[in-house]
């Protein structure tokens, strides 16, 4: 059975069990399943997020773009964990289509979240433990490269300590995740680099710090939180992800996406670098000079770390179900979110980029082509916004989209009385509803 064919059953078995709880005639309208089938993001478009304030939001929304010279921009407001607002601005493409609800984006660290989202899973599960050793003989990744290491801290480095960036490794020379090249000629694998690459590499480096000492920004521990995942379940980490944590939520449409823009998906947006952005030699190894955004970063071998494309509709839908609120019942147990959002250094958090202890969450994320964030406020309203393309600020940008977001939330004392995580257009609905 293909991949694609498993993702076809689990997402009818969803759709089976959703649907029959709501619809009480036998024979269905063939429309209402087809977008069933498709998932939130074919079912959400720009005019449906239209209120007294969307010119005011759209006049904002059109300076910062402008401000910042990004290409489009996508929007999700949440209140009360209804999605009330979903709106897409500017061009998703070098075409010249409108940003849609719907589209995907890259999402770059904000992967972070939903891995460690599957790690929690899998904690509440049974089938791990944040204390559990990660390297080496007897651990989770048991295998020839971890026999005999160069430093035997590497040994220490438990599950949370990959969660919470204090696993030993730093960035005094750069970030390895983004190297990949460099790496694998320093462990002499031809390129591309995998995971295998990584493995010798960690196995033949000293550390920074002994392990849960201190933290240091690390997309490589993410990386091998993948692997975890991975050796875990006996499945691929996208696969265990979709298969076990999305689909079953009816978050249907979120993928670990593709390095090259010639594979991304029907739906996928097109990424734009600021001006003035360097080439720089291809991950495959071939020798071309490429875009970051376009062949230069390995977005596949980021994957757990900075590899998903999403919606903000779906990506604020995965938020609703992790954000401690009452209304909409978490698929974390409290003890998790608890856990996941101690703000304690070298502790925590796990997944999210801030937390603090009067409840505002935040998770952000950046790299060539597209920036990523989302926060959960403590007075029930939570945001996501998506743009497909970069700034010079880089891993700063974030800050400059929540005083952004800040000053257009405060400013809209009324959303609109909706929830889209429910809308169906009305001639796809069957004839009975129970409501």
């Amino acid at each position: 059975m293909t991949k694609y064919l498993k993702y076809l059953v689990l997402v009818s078995v969803f759709v089976l069990s959703f649907g029959s709880k709501r619809i009480s005639r036998k024979k269905q309208v063939p429309a209402y399943y087809e977008l069933e089938l498709k998932g939130l993001n074919y079912r959400i478009r720009n005019d449906l997020s239209d209120f007294e304030h969307s010119k005011y939001i759209a006049k904002q929304v059109e300076r910062f773009i402008t401000r910042w010279e990004l290409k489009g921009v996508a929007l999700a407001v949440i209140k009360d964990e209804q999605l009330v607002y979903a709106q897409g601005f500017g061009t998703a493409d070098r075409i010249g289509n409108e940003v849609e609800p719907g589209k995907l984006f890259r999402v770059a660290s904000v992967s972070k979240l939903i891995t460690a989202i599957a790690i929690m899973h899998l904690v509440e599960d049974g089938r791990l433990n944040l204390d559990d050793q990660v390297f080496g003989p007897g651990a989770i990744l048991d295998n020839e490269y971890f026999r005999e290491v160069r430093d035997k801290k590497l040994y220490q480095i438990t599950v949370r300590n990959l969660l919470a960036h204090s696993g030993g490794w730093s960035q005094r020379y750069g970030d390895p995740a983004f190297h990949s090249l460099s790496i694998a000629n320093k462990v002499g694998d031809p390129p591309p680099a995998t995971m295998t690459t990584y493995s010798k590499y960690v196995a033949s480096r000293r550390l920074s710090f002994p392990p849960g000492s201190q933290t240091s920004y690390s997309n490589m521990g993410y990386m091998f939180l993948g692997e975890v995942v991975s050796a875990i379940t006996g499945k691929s980490y996208e696969d265990y992800v979709r298969e076990d944590i999305l689909i079953p939520n009816g978050i249907l449409d979120m993928h670990i996406g593709h390095s090259n823009l010639m594979y991304k998906l029907p739906n996928e947006v097109d990424y734009f670098e600021q001006r003035g952005s360097q080439q720089i030699f291809d991950f495959n190894g071939k020798g071309l000079m490429v875009a970051k955004s376009d062949g230069g970063n390995p977005i596949e071998l980021l994957g757990a770390a900075g590899g998903w494309i999403c919606s903000v509709v779906e990506l604020s839908r995965l938020l609703v179900l992790i954000d401690g609120y009452p209304q909409v019942h978490d698929i974390l147990s409290d003890n998790s979110i608890l856990e996941m959002t101690d703000n304690t250094y070298a502790k925590g958090p796990l997944g999210w980029r801030a937390t603090t202890d009067h409840g505002t969450w935040a998770r952000t994320g950046s790299m060539a082509g597209s920036v990523a964030m989302l926060k959960r406020q403590p007075d029930g309203l939570s945001w996501v916004f998506l743009s497909n393309t970069s700034s010079w600020k880089g891993s700063k940008f974030p800050y400059e989209i929540n005083r952004f977001m800040q000053r257009l939330t405060r400013r809209v004392e009324e959303w609109p009385q909706q929830d889209l995580f429910n809308y169906y257009p009305i001639d796809t609905l069957p004839l009975a509803i129970n409501h």
